[in-house]
């Protein structure tokens, strides 16, 4: 009786420290991977990374973390962290295959947050919508639309196709063309649009408004006329200055033929 509770004392003391070294293991680690974790948010903090990204890249830190400590728990009490490691990489393996898509727009979505090729607030093209940014998550970015639209886009459709940023530029250039009637005064017409983009405080000087005769039409002569304009005042100059040509071009006598042909008949 006495050598059996003697052995049982000897197990209790041995797998009791062991139990007691555990705990403390994972007590220590877990505050040492939320300081470690702390650690690595404030430095991105400093280096200006994304906060959807430096979040993201935090948290994954914590969870390797606490992942580590959690074997190091077990390998103390000795168990074979060898199958649980096995195990979880047969599971990570079966997940990465099941979520393949939602792991490609994340990893899509970091490419996204750190080459920045569009933020919050910018007007772009991408995967044949177009709208404004409002949100850049991990795994999707959401457009507001003109008619105010909600558009929510996966970050991989975004990163496999063509980028249009309106916003990216400080300046931007506006084209339009202006036809005349082949009877019409050519040098007043391109006077006349000369001195509407000059006339327009929010037409940049330089580069300069350029205009010129572009084409001789089946119905008309052509002009292109190029503005640079700082990137908020562009459709604001766009359609100002389409609403102007008209008005001032009949004060002038300058028409805008429509599409016509002239048919001659031989009896």
């Amino acid at each position: 009786m006495e050598e059996n509770l003697s052995l049982i004392m000897s197990y209790i003391t041995i797998y009791g420290i062991k139990v007691l070294g555990s705990i403390a293991i994972f007590f220590i680690g877990k505050w040492a991977a939320r300081f470690i974790t702390s650690l690595v948010l404030k430095i991105m903090k400093k280096a200006n990374v994304d906060e959807t990204l430096s979040k993201f890249i935090s948290k994954l830190t914590y969870g390797i973390l606490i992942a580590f400590v959690v074997m190091s728990a077990l390998s103390n009490l000795g168990v074979d962290t060898t199958s649980f490691l096995a195990m979880f990489g047969a599971a990570g393996l079966a997940v990465g295959l099941a979520f393949k898509d939602t792991f490609a727009n994340i990893g899509a979505g970091i490419l996204l947050i750190f080459f920045r090729p569009f933020k919050i607030g910018d007007f772009i093209t991408v995967a044949g919508e177009t709208g404004t940014v409002e949100e850049i998550s991990l795994f999707a970015t959401s457009l507001g639309t003109l008619d105010n639209k909600y558009i929510l886009i996966p970050n991989g459709s975004i990163v496999g196709g063509v980028i249009t940023n309106y916003s990216k530029k400080a300046t931007r250039r506006v084209d339009l063309v202006f036809g005349i009637g082949y009877d019409d005064d050519l040098k007043l017409a391109k006077k006349t649009l000369e001195e509407i983009g000059l006339s327009d405080e929010r037409v940049l000087v330089e580069p300069a408004p350029f205009v010129a005769v572009g084409e001789l039409g089946d119905s008309s002569v052509n002009f292109t006329v190029r503005f640079w304009v700082n990137t908020p005042d562009y459709w604001a100059v766009h359609f100002d200055t389409i609403e102007k040509v008209k008005l001032i071009f009949d004060e002038k006598g300058i028409s805008i033929p429509y599409p016509q042909m002239d048919i001659h008949t031989k009896n």
